[in-house]
């Protein structure tokens, strides 16, 4: 016989990984404001991927240690796709916002990721519900139409570099669900990331100040290592057509921080692209 508090078990076990990640995804949101504020403060894109990426790895490396596991982060417990679709979303991402608002820098980036990780389902043949179709459909109508006719004109190299980087992170979240999301293995990628950045930044060199260093560190160390660690731990609980949805949100938040932090102007076209994006990511999840 069944235990009469299943259901409500059940209901806040939702409940809780509902709440995870709406936190993962304002924290994803954050990176693009983080980094918009610090391009605009004099910060260069190629140091801000950097510092990014060393506190990031600092963080997660800590992280592991403190769970016993070093021998994690040892290069040949690297997964080098990891590593390469890692540095192609930093940089690409950093980069790109030299030209690209906040939001619509995140909407292109997130717009790209739906696109990879849809792909991923259907590669791996998951079932995709037609309500799930439908909400899915619905949202990025609403990300569409807030890039349609009228709206602001992406520059079209920060354009292709946000897709690049779309790339990197909607293959970098595949690859770590796969994987089972595990923290070492996230760890290690972001650690033998940091070379490649090193690289970069010795071909692209510039200059940053101690405004740009501290946002830098916030979105490598906060908003990057620990809402990743926590995204990974949320992320084998989500289909991966599923997970592609609920990352809309992310543009929709970013474009709020902007308007907030960036004095970016608040429009009626964002406001129902809003309305048509969370229907349809509340279509979507309904489905699961």
């Amino acid at each position: 016989m069944s235990s009469p508090d299943v259901a409500p078990r059940a209901d806040v076990s939702l409940l809780r990984l509902i709440g995870l990640t709406a936190l993962v995804m304002v924290a994803f949101a954050a990176n693009s404001v983080l980094n918009r504020m610090a391009l605009e403060g004099g910060a260069g894109p190629s140091s801000f991927a950097l510092i990014r990426l060393i506190s990031g790895a600092a963080i997660l490396a800590l992280l592991v240690l403190l769970r016993g596991e070093g021998r994690a982060l040892r290069p040949a417990r690297a997964v080098w796709p990891g590593v390469a679709t890692l540095t192609l979303y930093i940089l690409g991402f950093s980069f790109a916002y030299q030209t690209l608002p906040a939001g619509i820098g995140a909407l292109i980036l997130f717009g790209g990721v739906q696109i990879t990780m849809f792909a991923g389902a259907v590669v791996a043949r998951e079932p995709l519900p037609p309500l799930r179709i439908l909400g899915a459909v619905i949202a990025f109508a609403g990300l569409a139409w807030l890039m349609g006719p009228g709206a602001e004109r992406p520059d079209p190299l920060g354009a292709a570099l946000m897709l690049a980087a779309a790339l990197g992170w909607g293959l970098f979240s595949l690859i770590g669900r796969k994987r089972g999301a595990a923290l070492a293995t996230m760890s290690a990628s972001f650690l033998w990331s940091v070379p490649l950045g090193l690289a970069a930044f010795a071909l692209w060199p510039d200059d940053t100040d101690l405004a740009g260093v501290a946002l830098a560190v916030t979105s490598g160390a906060v908003t990057s290592g620990l809402g990743y660690a926590l995204w990974y731990a949320v992320l084998p609980q989500l289909r991966a057509a599923t997970a592609a949805v609920v990352q809309l949100t992310v543009p929709i938040i970013a474009m709020a921080g902007g308007m907030v932090f960036l004095a970016e102007p608040l429009t009626l076209r964002f406001a129902l692209s809003a309305l048509l994006v969370l229907g349809g990511v509340a279509l979507s999840l309904r489905a699961r």
